[in-house]
């Protein structure tokens, strides 16, 4: 009889650990992780950029040059330099904010596509907000002069990237799963 109970036990342990691990189970005390499984970190760059956007407005000023509207007062911290280092050659190499935007938005997307290897509902939320990510951006992109940068277009390149790579190993990690689940291999 307390064998069967501990049979019976381990038995639920095990079946716990299983859920667990399929993202079915009780998780406690876990609710920043959830937030940071949701929201793309992308998202990060894309408001540091529309904060700058909106404090370095100009009044609204654009300038036409070429046949190219910009606003000169993003385009000036953008490329303001951010750091310097001396290389072996005898060159400086300089970073520019726009390019440590860049940098920012490139390592975000490598975790977003580390995160998106999970196939649970968190990962489907973080594709949807990914997905919204992306349309405002674009809109930002076509609509208002301060984002019509160089800077701002490659991220919205990478939240576009987000979408579509996340959405693509999610779907191969699913298959593979439902493949390993059913006993099928190839």
């Amino acid at each position: 009889m307390f064998g069967m109970m501990a049979s019976g036990a381990a038995a639920a342990r095990l079946e716990e650990r299983r859920l667990r691990a399929n993202g079915k189970g009780k998780r406690r005390g876990r609710p920043l992780m959830a937030i940071f499984g949701i929201f793309p970190l992308l998202i990060i760059p894309v408001v540091i950029y529309n904060l700058m956007a909106f404090v370095f407005s100009g009044g609204g000023e654009t300038t036409v040059e070429a046949g190219v509207a910009s606003s000169p007062a993003i385009l000036e911290s953008l490329s303001q330099p951010m750091m310097s280092l001396p290389m072996v050659s005898g060159a400086n190499w300089t970073m520019t904010g726009g390019d440590l935007l860049i940098l920012l938005g490139l390592v975000f997307l490598f975790a977003e596509i580390l995160k998106s290897t999970s196939t649970g509902t968190a990962t489907i939320m973080n594709h949807a907000i990914s997905m919204i990510l992306f349309i405002v951006c674009l809109v930002e992109f076509l609509l208002f002069s301060n984002f019509a940068t160089s800077v701002f277009f490659i991220l919205t390149m990478t939240t576009l990237l987000d979408v579509l790579a996340g959405v693509v190993v999610t779907i191969v990690s699913a298959r593979r799963d439902f493949a390993v689940g059913e006993g099928f291999s190839g």
